[in-house]
C-alpha cells in the first residue's frame, strides 16, 4: 500500500513537470511576441532544458530507484513548487501587460487631447478669418455716408468669404465622415474624359482671374469606366484649385490625363496636375496629406486654407485602390500624379440636360415647407425673385394637410425642409406620395435641406423626393434642379 502511495505521488509529479514544460514553453513564446528578445534567446532555453533534465530525472527515479516518502515527497512538491512558480510569473507578466495596455491608452488620449487642441486651434483661426470678413463689411455696408458701389462692393466680398466659410466647414465635414468610416463609393457609369473637361470648366473662371493659364490633354481609348464621380471630381478640383493657391500670376496649370496598360476588363489612368508655383519643402512633402498640416512660410501663411484638401484627396484615392505621389522643389512648381484602376464600361447614352425649351417660372405656385423664420424668409424672397407665387408651411404636416386639401395643379412644386418639428421632409413626402388623388400625389417634391452628404440625396429620392438643393442656398444650382424637375414634369404630362 505504502509502494502504491509513493509511486503515484512520483507519477503525479513527473505528469505535473510535463504540464509545467507545456505552460512554460506557451508562457515563452508570449513574451516573444510582446518584444525583441533576441538577445536573451539563450536564457529562455535554459528553463527548459533544466525542466526538461527534471521531468527525465523524475521518470529514471520512478523506474530505476528504491523509492521512499522523502525522495517521492521532494520529486511531488518540487514539481508543485515550480507550477506555483510558473502561475505566479504568469500573473506577473499578465499585470504587466495590463499595465503597458494602460500606458498606451493614457498615451492615446494624451494625443487626442492634443489633436483636439490642435484642431479647435486651427478651426478658430480658419473660421474666425472668414467670419470677421463677413461681420467687418456688413458692419461698414449699414455704415453712414456709404455709396452704393461701395456697398456693392462689400456685399460682393462678404459673398467671396461666405464661400470660403462653407469650403471650411465642407472640408472638416467630410474628413469627419472618412476618418469614421461614412464615406462610401457609389460607383456609376461615367465618361472620364468628359470629367476631366467639366472639372476644368468649374475652375477656369477662377484661374483666368488670377491670370492664370490652364491647359487640358486627354489621351485615352476607353472613355467610359465604372467610378464615383463625385468623389473622383473632388479630389481632382482640390488638386487644381490647390494648384491655383500657389501659382502667381501669369504662371500655369495644367491636367493631363492617360491611359496606361491596363489588365481585361480593367483600365489603369494616369491623371497628372502640374504647376508653375512656389513649390514645397522635401520636409513639408513628408507631411503633406497630414490633416491640418500647412507649410509654415510667410507666402502660405497669407493663403486661405484648412490643410485639409489634400488629406481628402488622399483618402479619396485610397478608397479607389489608387496611389498618388507628389513631385515638387521649391520655386519650381509641384506636380501630382494619380494613378488609378477602374472597371471598363459600355458607353453610356448621354443625355442633354440643355433639350427642351426653358421652363419659366412666372407664375408658378411653390409650397416651401420651412420651420426657420430666417430660412423661410430667404428663400421666400429668392423664389419671388425668381417669379414664383409663393405660399408656406411651418412643418410637414401642415404641408400634408394644404396638399390634401388643394385642386391637383394648384401646386406646381412643393420645396421641403427635412428636419423640422411635428412631421419632417421624409415622412411628408411619403405621406404625400400616399395620398389616394394621382394628380396630388404626382406633384413635384424637392428637397431644400442642410442634409447634404450623399446619403441624405438617396434617403430623399427613397422617399420619393424629386431632386435635391443643399444649404446654404445656391442660386444656380437651385434655378438648374428646379428647371430639371419641371422639365420632367412638363415631358411626363
Amino acid at each position: 500500500m505504502k509502494d502504491v502511495f509513493l509511486y503515484t505521488m512520483i507519477y503525479a509529479g513527473s505528469a505535473l513537470m510535463a504540464y509545467n514544460i507545456y505552460r512554460y514553453v506557451c508562457f515563452a513564446r508570449d513574451v516573444r511576441k510582446h518584444g525583441n528578445w533576441d538577445q536573451e534567446q539563450r536564457l529562455f532555453n535554459i528553463p527548459i532544458c533544466l525542466l526538461i533534465m527534471f521531468f527525465i530525472g523524475y521518470l529514471i527515479v520512478g523506474l530505476f530507484g528504491k523509492l521512499d516518502l522523502v525522495i517521492a515527497g521532494i520529486l511531488f512538491f518540487g514539481s508543485v513548487f515550480v507550477f506555483v512558480m510558473l502561475l505566479l510569473i504568469r500573473r506577473t507578466f499578465d499585470r504587466i501587460q495590463e499595465n503597458e495596455q494602460l500606458e498606451a491608452r493614457l498615451s492615446a488620449a494624451e494625443e487626442a487631447s492634443k489633436a483636439k487642441t490642435f484642431f479647435l486651434s486651427n478651426m478658430s483661426h480658419d473660421i474666425r478669418t472668414p467670419l470677421n470678413a463677413i461681420i467687418g463689411y456688413t458692419t461698414l455696408a449699414n455704415g453712414e455716408g456709404v455709396t452704393l458701389e461701395e456697398k456693392s462692393g462689400y456685399i460682393d466680398k462678404i459673398g467671396i468669404a461666405g464661400r470660403q466659410l462653407l469650403d471650411i466647414v465642407n472640408d472638416v465635414l467630410d474628413m469627419s465622415r472618412i476618418e469614421s468610416g461614412k464615406f462610401i463609393l457609389e460607383p456609376t457609369c461615367v465618361n472620364l474624359e468628359n470629367c476631366a473637361r467639366e472639372v476644368c470648366d468649374l475652375v477656369r473662371v477662377q484661374l483666368e482671374a488670377k491670370k492664370i493659364r490652364l491647359s487640358l490633354s486627354c489621351d485615352i481609348s476607353h472613355k467610359w469606366v465604372l467610378c464615383d464621380k463625385v468623389m473622383m471630381d473632388r479630389a481632382v478640383m482640390n488638386l487644381l484649385c490647390n494648384a491655383g493657391k500657389f501659382t502667381e500670376e501669369n504662371g500655369s496649370v495644367s491636367l493631363q490625363l492617360k491611359e496606361l496598360a491596363g489588365s481585361e476588363g480593367t483600365g489603369r489612368y494616369e491623371i497628372r496636375i502640374k504647376d508653375t508655383g512656389i513649390g514645397m519643402s522635401r520636409e513639408f512633402v513628408e507631411r503633406l496629406f497630414v490633416p491640418f498640416e500647412r507649410e509654415r512660410t510667410s507666402t502660405v501663411s497669407k493663403i486661405q486654407g484648412t490643410g485639409l484638401g489634400l488629406a481628402i484627396t488622399k483618402s479619396i484615392v485610397d478608397m479607389m485602390g489608387g496611389d498618388i505621389s507628389v513631385q515638387t522643389e521649391k520655386g519650381k512648381g509641384t506636380e501630382f500624379t494619380i494613378t488609378v484602376d477602374f472597371p471598363l464600361a459600355e458607353p453610356a447614352e448621354e443625355i442633354c440636360s440643355c433639350e427642351g425649351e426653358e421652363v419659366s417660372f412666372e407664375g408658378l405656385r411653390a409650397l416651401l415647407v420651412e420651420d426657420n423664420m430666417i430660412n423661410m424668409e430667404i428663400a421666400q424672397m429668392l423664389l419671388d425673385q425668381a417669379g414664383f407665387v409663393i405660399e408656406t408651411a411651418e412643418n410637414g404636416k401642415i404641408a400634408l394637410e394644404m396638399t390634401a386639401a388643394s385642386e391637383p395643379g394648384y401646386y406646381d412644386v412643393i420645396l421641403m425642409d427635412i428636419q423640422m418639428p411635428v412631421m419632417d421632409g421624409y415622412t411628408a413626402a411619403q405621406a404625400i406620395r400616399a395620398l389616394p388623388d394621382p394628380g396630388l400625389a404626382g406633384i413635384p417634391i424637392i428637397a431644400m435641406t442642410a442634409n447634404a452628404f450623399q446619403e441624405d440625396i438617396k434617403k430623399a429620392e427613397e422617399a420619393g423626393m424629386n431632386g435635391h438643393i443643399a444649404k446654404p442656398l445656391d442660386i444656380p444650382d437651385m434655378k438648374s434642379t428646379l428647371q430639371r424637375v419641371l422639365k420632367m414634369k412638363k415631358a411626363s404630362e
